[in-house]
């Protein structure tokens, strides 16, 4: 990949969209991970305003710190990065016993994480609307449109993606151009979802590298039964993943009115 040229063509294209939208610059809500990290860089070398927003909800402390850092880094190289913190805890725990009580736990763990990205989500917009900005996504092609491993409304609703054409293993190459801190490109990846340190191959069963060559083998039209072991089952995790994952990755459906009923 040639690196500095797809950094450059990133930028340009976030400062064009941004003009043409008459639009002061973007908001991203910075997590710690390398994919907020490496689009908020960006966003910053547009020279347009960038709000980086840290929303925390039971977040672990390692997480808060690595986004500190970042935003630190960000706002001493570059003047045009201002940062917002907003602690999201006593909200989501508000919203969580407003909410009926259920028998076991455990049946809406799953409910409750996708909440509190789309908490974040309001959040951001929150602010765009407020100062003018658009919400710059964070999401990379793995999980855009691989596996769909992202919350339908929540980190999933975005304004803009620039890094959603980029495997995650190129999203690291641009963090180490960019300069990202070292903590961050060492970091397993996480979606921060849990207010714990699981990870995302913990959550997926497999890694992205592991993700990367499914895709590919998908493009290729290979199955299932083309592998045998290791490479079998990440083929088949990554298609379990993309078929349970794919109304994430199409329109939403319309119930289309024949004209005859109209």
């Amino acid at each position: 990949m040639q690196t500095d040229k797809v950094v450059a063509h990133i930028v340009d294209w976030l400062k064009e969209y941004s003009t043409n939208a008459k639009t002061k610059g973007f908001v991203v809500g910075v997590s710690g991970g390398i994919d907020s990290a490496v689009t908020s860089t960006l966003c910053a070398r547009t020279g347009l305003d960038v709000l980086c927003v840290e929303m925390p909800i039971h977040q672990s402390e390692n997480q808060v710190t690595r986004a500190d850092k970042h935003i630190d880094w960000l706002i001493a190289n570059y003047p045009n990065v201002s940062r917002q913190p907003v602690n999201l805890t006593p909200v989501f725990d508000q919203l969580v016993s407003a909410l009926p009580k259920v028998e076991n736990e455990e049946e809406r763990f799953m409910s409750l994480a996708n909440t509190r990205a789309r908490l974040r989500m309001t959040t951001l917009y929150y602010f765009a609307a407020l100062k003018g900005y658009l919400v710059a996504g964070t999401g990379n092609k793995v999980e855009d449109f691989g596996i769909g491993f992202y919350t339908k409304y929540g980190d999933g609703g975005v304004d803009l993606s620039p890094i959603a054409d980029l495997l995650k293993t190129e999203v690291y190459e641009l963090g180490s151009y960019l300069g990202v801190h070292e903590d961050i490109l060492m970091a397993p990846p996480t979606d921060g979802l849990w207010g714990d340190d699981r990870t995302d191959e913990d959550q997926i069963g497999a890694s992205y590298p592991e993700l990367e060559w499914a895709i590919k083998m998908d493009t290729e039209r290979r199955k299932i039964q083309d592998f045998k072991g290791r490479e079998a089952e990440v083929f088949a995790i990554y298609k379990k993943f993309n078929t349970a994952n794919k109304h994430k990755m199409i329109p939403i459906p319309i119930c289309e009115i024949p004209e005859t009923l109209k």
